[in-house]
C-alpha cells in the first residue's frame, strides 16, 4: 500500500495546556509543522512558550475563545493549516465541528474519528442499541427515550425486581432527561411508589429545557470500579487493536478522575471475588467487537462499570483522545518498542496504515497517572483560585510529568478553566513498585502557591492522592 506523505501537513492545535504541548511533541516526532491558539487568560501558559520555542512567534495565534469555531477556522486559513487536532474537551466530540472541518470550501483533515462515527457513538441511546445488538452488556434500563407513563412504570418495576434478585435490599434507579447532558435533568428514585411523580417531573423538565420530553430509566449501580479500554483503529475502519485497560475509579465528588492505573485490575496480586483476568478479556473483546461493527477509525475509549461481583456494563464510548492516554502508553510496546498514542492518533488520521496487529502489542509493568489539581478536597473539591509560586520535582527515569505551569516563575491559575496543574505518570515493574514510586514522587514534589492572596491558604490535592495510592485497584 502506498504511504501518504504526511509531512506536507500543518496541524492547527485547537486546544490549550498540557494536551496542546503533547500534540506539539507528537508533531515534531512526525516532522509536521504546527500552529497553536491561546486566549488572553493563557498568555503565560507553557503551551504558548513551547510553541514559540519550537516554531517561532508566528506559530502562536491569539483568539477570544477556544469555543469559537469561526476564530479557529480563521487561524487555520491565515496560517495555511491543513489539519485540526481538537485535543480533548472543547470541540473534540462535536460532530458538527468535525464535519465542518472536512466539508468547508478549503477542507482540512480532522484528527479524530470521522464525523459520522462521532455522531453515532456520541448518542448514548444509539451506543446502547449497538451494544445490545452485539450482546455487549449495558447498564440495565431503557435503550430509547420513554414517553409513555405506562411503559415507564413497567421498566421501573422490572429494574427494582432485577436489583432485588441481585440481593440489593435498597434498590435505586436513575431517571434522566434523554436529551440532557452535563448532569442536568437527573434524579435518583429508591421507592417505586415515588417513581411516577419523579418521571412526570423529569419529563416536564426535559420538555421545558430541551424541547424533548423523552426520559431514560436505568439501574443505579453502586460501589463499582470504572474501567476503560483504549482502542486504536485505522482510518478505513477495517483495522482495530487495543492498548489494554485502565482503572479510573479514584474520582472527585463531581466524577472527575484523579488517578488512573493501567492495567485496570491486578489478578493474582489483589484479591477479587471474581475472575478479574476474565473480566479484562471480556471488556476488551466487547470493545473491539463494537469498533468493528461501527467501523471506528481513530483513537477512542470504551468506558465500563464493573460491579463487585465482576459484572461488566458498558457506559459509553468517548470518541477522542483522553487525558489518561499516557498511562496506557507507558505500559504498551509495539514490536518491543514504546508507543505514543497521540503520535499514533495523528499518523492514522492523516492516512497512514496501522502497520501492526494485536499480536505485535505487548504490555510491561504497571502505570499510575496522578492529576495534580489546585483544589480543596476536604470541601467538595472546590477549585483554588490563586498563583503557583513554586513547582518542581526530582527527575526519575520512571517518571513523566506533563505540565503547562512554568517552573521558573510564578503562574496565575486562570479561573476560566479547570485548575488542573500537571499530569504525573509513574511506571513500575509491578503494582507494588509503581505505588512505591508514586508515593516517592508525591513526597518529593514541591507545589506551593497563594490562594486569593498571601494571607489565604493554598490548596492542592497532593495529600488526597497520597491517601488513595495504597488502595489502588481494590474495591
Amino acid at each position: 500500500m502506498q504511504l501518504r506523505n504526511i509531512d506536507r501537513h500543518k496541524v492547527l492545535i485547537a486546544n490549550r495546556g498540557e494536551i496542546a504541548m503533547r500534540v506539539m511533541g507528537a508533531c515534531q516526532r512526525l516532522g509536521l509543522d504546527f500552529v497553536c491558539v491561546c486566549t488572553a487568560a493563557d498568555r503565560e501558559s507553557g503551551h504558548v512558550r513551547l510553541a514559540r520555542e519550537l516554531a517561532g512567534d508566528d506559530a502562536v495565534h491569539t483568539i477570544s475563545s477556544y469555543l469559537d469555531a469561526n476564530e479557529i477556522f480563521s487561524v487555520a486559513d491565515a496560517s495555511g493549516a491543513t489539519a485540526v487536532h481538537p485535543g480533548y474537551g472543547f470541540f473534540a466530540e462535536d460532530f458538527r465541528f468535525a464535519r465542518r472541518v472536512v466539508r468547508r470550501d478549503r477542507p482540512m483533515e480532522f484528527i479524530g474519528p470521522s464525523w459520522w462515527v462521532i455522531r453515532d457513538l456520541g448518542d448514548k441511546i444509539n451506543t446502547k442499541r449497538i451494544a445490545r445488538s452485539l450482546n455487549v452488556p449495558t447498564v440495565p434500563g431503557s435503550d430509547r427515550p420513554v414517553y409513555s407513563e405506562i411503559e415507564a412504570d413497567e421498566i421501573a418495576s422490572s429494574l427494582f425486581e432485577f436489583q432485588a434478585s441481585q440481593g440489593i435490599v435498597d434498590g435505586v434507579i436513575m431517571v434522566k432527561a434523554s436529551a440532557g447532558g452535563g448532569g442536568m435533568g437527573i434524579e435518583e428514585v429508591g421507592d417505586f411508589n415515588e417513581f411516577r411523580s419523579v418521571f412526570r417531573r423529569i419529563r416536564n423538565y426535559a420538555k421545558r429545557n430541551f424541547g424533548d420530553e423523552g426520559v431514560l430509566i436505568e439501574q443505579r449501580i453502586f460501589d463499582f470500579n470504572h474501567l476503560e479500554v483504549q482502542v486504536v483503529s485505522g482510518r478505513g475502519g477495517g483495522q482495530h487493536v487495543h492498548f489494554g485497560t485502565r482503572n479510573c475509579s479514584v474520582q472527585s465528588t463531581g466524577k472527575q478522575k484523579r488517578i488512573e492505573v493501567a492495567p485496570g485490575f491486578a489478578p493474582g496480586v489483589v484479591s477479587y471475588t471474581f475472575d478479574a483476568a476474565r473480566v479484562l478479556s471480556e471488556i476488551t473483546d466487547h470493545s473491539l467487537a463494537m469498533a468493528r461493527e461501527t467501523r471506528y477509525d481513530n483513537v477512542g475509549t470504551w468506558e465500563w462499570i464493573i460491579t463487585p461481583r465482576g459484572e461488566p456494563f458498558l457506559m459509553e464510548v468517548n470518541t477522542r483522545i483522553q487525558v489518561e492516554n499516557g498511562v496506557s502508553a507507558v505500559i504498551s510496546r509495539v514490536g518491543g518498542k514504546p508507543v505514543d498514542i497521540i503520535t499514533e492518533q495523528i499518523r492514522l488520521a492523516l492516512g497512514e496504515p496501522l502497520r501492526y496487529t494485536q499480536e505485535d502489542i505487548t504490555f510491561e509493568g504497571v502505570g499510575i497517572e496522578y492529576r495534580l489539581v489546585a483544589e480543596n478536597t476536604a470541601n467538595r473539591f472546590t477549585p483554588c483560585a490563586g498563583t503557583i509560586t513554586r513547582l518542581g520535582w526530582p527527575e526519575r527515569d520512571w517518571l513523566q510529568v506533563h505540565t503547562h505551569v512554568p517552573t521558573d516563575r510564578p503562574y496565575e491559575i486562570p479561573m476560566e478553566y479547570d485548575p488542573n496543574l500537571a499530569l504525573a505518570i509513574v511506571w513500575g515493574n509491578d503494582l507494588a513498585e509503581a505505588k512505591a514510586r508514586g508515593l516517592e514522587f508525591l513526597d518529593g514534589l514541591v507545589l506551593e502557591g497563594e490562594c486569593g492572596g498571601a494571607a489565604n491558604e493554598f490548596y492542592s490535592n497532593v495529600e488526597y492522592l497520597k491517601a488513595k495510592t495504597g488502595k489502588l485497584l481494590e474495591f
